[in-house]
């Protein structure tokens, strides 16, 4: 009798039910069981001595011959899920450390001490690994906190399972866990929690997936999702019977060839009338099918002058030069003004020009310590954007500089302040803002001495530089 009850738990572990990996067809799994807790792992002294009796059942493993076992668990992404197990057990067999060595371990019934564990674990399953649909062996981590009488205890998890597919969803497992105790230094049962081995054995069952149309393909998998379908076209239809589904299928509702993605080519040229420009005229690939009289790579349908030769960029047409400075209208920045080659068509400010500019710009006048300018500088500010706009490919730098009063912090801020306003101007009156920059260099680059009054005023200036 007493083997038989061994059996009896023994068959009972193996029919319980045991989390393992899901997948993302199946993303839930539910799982309950009963397990085995061994306690011998930590009263051995060497690692080899540690496992040596590793399926010792009749003198180390203590079961529960009923549901014992728990788990709630969630694939996450690619091999991985994630789950919560709970379990409860009860302790008979605690192995006591050697006396001597060598010698015994002694195996002693702690007063039944109660057991219960609350995890949780990382698991990553190695069948898609491996391609094996039957066999999925399968790694994890984890932690938890773990109760043995009136002790209790946190620890740190680690194990592997094997489990054996009947169907998709239903499959036969085996685990082993190693629970680490961070209170395994005297082990006194009802004082402290030992590091202990944990085995499981059970039924997976996944469940959670999704197939709406009822075709036997789950929805992630299913091209057509709402519509219901067969495995060879993934849960598609193929409306007009020419084998292509009708999502790859260019011209569905007309049989076609594969060659033409299901649509027809009614005159022959190796271009499905759906992409043939020219559909019932034979014509090369490179011109989707149509003529080209003129012989300059545009089709005589697009060709705006199909009887002279010209660039595509132009609609088969030759460029023009609308100013005639000897730069085509493709390429010249300012079409309507001669310009030079060198500088794109448009024209190049000369040297006086800068100078007219920079005269201007000194005239600028601010209010005391601000950068709001004063009323009569606005006419001067005109005057440099229409320079400015003469020159439609120059770009300028406009300089803020301060004299030696005040503060060297102040002072730099009010010349970035002050050369921004300007730039800020200019570009609120027509400039192109990527035309232009600012910057402050305070009371560092004086163009006068500073210790007289018309020298300060000098200082205090704007600048206008042309950006080569």
């Amino acid at each position: 009798m007493k083997h038989l009850n061994k059996l009896f738990a023994a068959v009972v572990m193996f029919m319980g039910l045991s989390s393992q990996a899901q997948d993302s067809n199946n993303p839930w799994a539910i799982s309950f069981g009963t397990n085995a807790v061994d306690t011998r792992v930590s009263a051995a002294s060497s690692v080899q001595d540690q496992f040596s009796n590793y399926f010792n059942v009749n003198d180390n493993w203590n079961i529960l011959p009923s549901v014992s076992y728990i788990t709630v668990a969630k694939h996450v992404g690619g091999n991985f899920s994630v789950g919560i197990p709970g379990s409860v057990n009860r302790i008979k067999r605690w192995v006591e450390p050697r006396v001597t060595e060598p010698g015994d371990y002694t195996v002693v019934n702690p007063g039944d001490l109660s057991y219960y564990a609350a995890d949780g674990v990382i698991k990553y399953s190695f069948a898609n690994m491996f391609g094996w649909k039957v066999i999925d062996p399968s790694a994890h981590i984890g932690g938890g906190y773990t109760s043995m009488g009136k002790a209790s205890y946190g620890t740190a998890n680690g194990g592997f399972g094997l489990t054996f597919w009947f169907t998709e969803m239903v499959g036969l497992s085996l685990q082993s866990t190693y629970k680490y105790s961070f209170d395994n230094e005297s082990r006194i049962p009802e004082q402290n929690v030992p590091s202990h081995m944990q085995h499981f054995a059970g039924l997976t069952f996944k469940f959670g997936g999704k197939d709406t149309d009822g075709d036997g393909i789950y929805d992630k998998d299913d091209a057509c999702p709402e519509v219901a379908g067969l495995k060879q076209f993934k849960g598609c239809p193929d409306t007009d019977g020419d084998g292509i589904i009708d999502g790859s299928d260019s011209c569905p509702e007309v049989a076609g060839l594969a060659e033409f993605q299901g649509c027809p080519d009614t005159d022959a040229d190796g271009i499905a009338d759906k992409d043939d420009a020219c559909p019932e005229v034979a014509g090369p690939k490179s011109l989707n099918g149509c003529p080209d009289a003129d012989g300059d790579g545009v089709a005589d349908k697009s060709d705006k002058c199909p009887d002279v030769k010209g660039p595509k960029e132009n609609g088969g047409c030759p460029w023009p030069d609308t100013d005639g400075d000897g730069v085509l209208d493709k390429d010249d920045r300012c079409v309507d003004v001669k310009g030079t080659v060198a500088n794109n068509g448009c024209p190049e400010i000369s040297e006086e020009q800068v100078n007219k500019l920079n005269a201007y710009a000194k005239t600028i006048l601010f209010n005391s310590g601000k950068s709001t300018f004063q009323q009569q500088t606005y006419p001067v500010l005109q005057s440099i954007a229409a320079i400015l706009k003469e020159y439609p490919s120059s770009n300028f730098s406009i300089e803020g500089h301060t004299d030696s009063d005040g503060k060297d912090a102040a002072n730099q801020k009010l010349s970035e302040d002050r050369a921004a306003a300007v730039k800020n101007y200019l570009i609120e009156n027509g400039i192109a803002a990527s035309r232009l920059t600012s910057a402050g260099f305070g009371e560092t680059k004086p163009i006068d001495n500073n210790k007289t009054k018309a020298g300060k005023a000098n200082n205090r200036r704007v600048e206008v530089k042309l950006v080569k």
